[in-house]
């Protein structure tokens, strides 16, 4: 923890001189494309590629407070270490890493989420957007570091990430009130303001949608004590989103408003959150309508999501990959109870070995968009390659691939 403070304190300085603002959140539709070039060879295993972009990422992004930069090259605006959703889409990406029996000091950038971690009243602690305890505190990112904790604490058995998923629930708890009925707001310094809608005042399906994927897991490893609260939580979230943002097709719209009205965008992550929410509450309460409506989503939003684009037969979408493998996050953890979900699994690993040829650049970073159409403004993105990282780790698990043991030298 020493270590960690010392990190902390260094950037102190320079995160006061430079600011945060919120401008990563949330990722639009790419613009400005122009046609790119990508490596040819397709032999390795998912692992070998994936840690072979695991190793660019480490010498590209890395800098010298053991974190990591928001952009490579760095650009003029970046602060001395990247937003929490980039950092957070790096460590759900080193888990499969972890997993796939690489060393690639998972525990220690795992503790490096405190950071980031801030102290403000009234909400009590939670981690801020800005490392240092900088910058807004979204309730999104900081369900997103409970369900990496809760990853973290299945694999190293660390308990003080069961206190610290604690500390998530009393945090996510200030942001839920009776507005609409219920429901979590995005931002906790944006609650309730129906006159700064457009800029963020809304409860959206993905702060709702990730506080249940996180409680739902954290059900399983906390406390007894605990655990009544916290399935009552996650039970409220999904009924308010249910209710609320659940589109006709059975596809989850973005948000409400804080002016009551509703945002119509769909992406991928939203839908993700209310199959993984469906199933793992059909599992703990025995309940069959949750199961039902989580195979109805996982079929709605292949049809929705999957189509036909520019001379890939069906490809999910090209652009915003970190919430396209969040989808197949869902659909894998979804396969026992449904089984057309491997189908939908396949066709991403399709779309991913022909990423692999064309979406790369010459460095070995992604594009954002993997047909190999070149966005400048974003690729340089940490979170575009956190996506990659995290579909080929993904991908390697679920071919049960792992990393084989050198032998012992003489």
């Amino acid at each position: 923890m020493n270590i960690i403070a010392g990190f902390a304190s260094a950037l102190v300085i320079a995160l006061c001189l430079q600011g945060c603002d919120a401008s990563i959140e949330p990722l639009l539709p790419s613009k400005g494309l122009r046609p790119g070039t990508g490596g040819e060879t397709t032999e390795e295993t998912w692992h070998e590629k994936a840690y072979q972009t695991y190793q660019v990422i480490e010498s590209l992004y890395g800098n010298a407070y053991g974190l990591y930069n928001e952009n490579y090259p760095k650009q003029k605006d970046d602060l001395d270490a990247s937003f929490l959703w980039p950092y957070d889409g790096y460590i759900s990406a080193l888990a499969n890493m972890n997993r796939l029996g690489y060393d690639v000091k998972y525990a220690e950038k795992v503790e490096k989420y405190e950071m980031y971690l801030s102290n403000i009243a009234p909400g009590g602690q939670g981690y801020s957007s800005c490392p240092g305890g900088y910058g807004e505190r979204y309730f999104d990112d900081n369900s997103i570091v409970g369900i990496n904790l809760v990853e973290a604490y299945n694999q190293l058995g660390k308990a003080e990430y069961l206190s610290r998923c604690a500390r998530i629930v009393s945090f996510l708890k200030t942001g839920i009130d009776n507005t609409f009925g219920g429901g979590l707001w995005w931002c906790e310094q944006m609650i309730n303001q129906p006159e700064n809608s457009s800029k963020g005042s809304n409860k959206p399906a993905c702060a709702n949608g990730f506080a249940q994927w996180f409680l739902l897991g954290y059900y399983e490893i906390c406390p007894e004590s605990e655990k009544a609260e916290v399935l009552s939580l996650a039970k409220s979230l999904y009924n308010w989103v249910y209710t609320t943002l659940r589109d006709d097709d059975n596809v989850y719209l973005n948000d409400k408003g804080a002016d009551g009205k509703i945002h119509s965008t769909k992406w991928a992550y939203n839908s993700a959150a209310m199959i993984v929410a469906g199933q793992r509450l059909a599992k703990i309460t025995g309940e069959d309508h949750y199961l039902e409506e989580a195979r109805t989503t996982a079929d709605a939003a292949y049809n929705y999501f999957v189509r036909p684009r520019g001379d890939i037969p069906l490809s999910y979408p090209l652009n915003d990959p970190w919430f396209t493998i969040k989808l197949v996050h869902a659909y894998i953890e979804l396969i026992p109870d449904h089984p057309a979900c491997a189908n939908y699994v396949e066709m991403f690993v399709s779309n991913l070995k022909r990423a692999w040829i064309h979406g790369r650049q010459t460095n070995g970073l992604w594009y954002e968009d993997w047909s190999g159409v070149s966005n400048v403004d974003r690729d340089c993105s940490l979170l575009m390659q956190d996506a990659a990282l995290d579909a080929l780790g993904t991908v390697a698990l679920y071919k049960n691939e792992h990393k084989e043991e050198e032998a012992p030298t003489e």
